[in-house]
């Protein structure tokens, strides 16, 4: 273990997470054992059957690898949603919900308000455009990021499915305590929604931009405004390959802080 202290990446964990060779299948065999390009097509029962490590390291912002031309059961989305149920909510209140649109016209309008809310998002101290990476090898892996953002923004009215997850109460103007109740009444169910997906072959990205314009949506969307609060937006679609592999992190010791900060 004292060795594996000085190294660095996903192995270090005990699990590899290495995409398999393509020409090989990872197992030495020929190119015709080779992994296919994409889950084999069991309808709504497909499991990738990961670990619990794998799931939670191998669960990717997916842009650029969403397949927008297959299409996905609802079937698939309602399950991914009964799993994301069993997230905690604060004071065990279950007011998380979750708007699911596949019409394409409603798709269409909300991928332009999201496309108009980049604008506003690129103005903010936290964007990838302004923020600072002080780390060279994170640095190194934004422009990429940029890239897929730009795929994205060019077919995100194509996603199969777009899911909104919602919570019926709004933070304008709350204290901090009260904005952590209401945020994390909803957010984990949000990330199991994700890692639910993951395993059954469908991909993610956990998007907010779209909320520099959330009344414009809730208008699109039928959600009363005033009541209930949108707190992103996911394109759902199945995954061009299951091959995804933990990415870079800055080290446990630059973000632990034992005893205090």
């Amino acid at each position: 273990m004292r060795a594996c202290a000085d190294q660095k990446g996903p192995a270090c964990s005990g699990l590899d997470f290495r995409p398999r060779d393509e020409d090989s299948g990872g197992n030495g065999r020929s190119a015709k054992a080779a992994v296919p390009s994409r889950p084999p097509d069991r309808g709504p029962n497909l499991s990738l059957n990961l670990s619990a490590d794998e799931l939670l390291t191998t669960t990717r912002a997916v842009r650029k690898r969403l397949d927008f031309d297959r299409p996905v059961d609802s079937k698939v989305i309602s399950d991914c949603i009964r799993v994301a149920q069993q997230a905690p909510s604060a004071s065990n209140s279950q007011i998380a919900h979750f708007v699911v649109v596949t019409e394409p016209a409603k798709k269409a309008q909300l991928a332009d308000i999201w496309r108009r809310g980049r604008l506003p998002y690129s103005a903010l101290p936290i964007s990838w455009q302004n923020y600072r990476y002080e780390n060279p090898e994170h640095a190194a892996t934004i422009p990429r990021m940029g890239r897929s953002v730009e795929h994205l923004a060019a077919n995100l009215h194509r996603a199969p499915a777009m899911v909104i997850p919602c919570v019926t109460f709004r933070t304008d103007g709350s204290d901090i305590m009260l904005q952590a109740l209401i945020w994390g009444a909803v957010l984990p169910s949000v990330w199991s929604f994700c890692l639910a997906a993951r395993e059954r072959g469908l991909g993610t990205c956990w998007t907010t931009i779209h909320l520099a314009h959330e009344e414009e949506a809730a208008e699109v969307l039928g959600i009363p405004y005033h009541e209930v609060m949108q707190v992103a937006l996911l394109p759902v679609a199945y995954t061009k390959g299951t091959d995804f592999k933990a990415a870079f992190r800055l080290p446990v010791t630059q973000v632990a802080h034992w005893e205090a900060w």
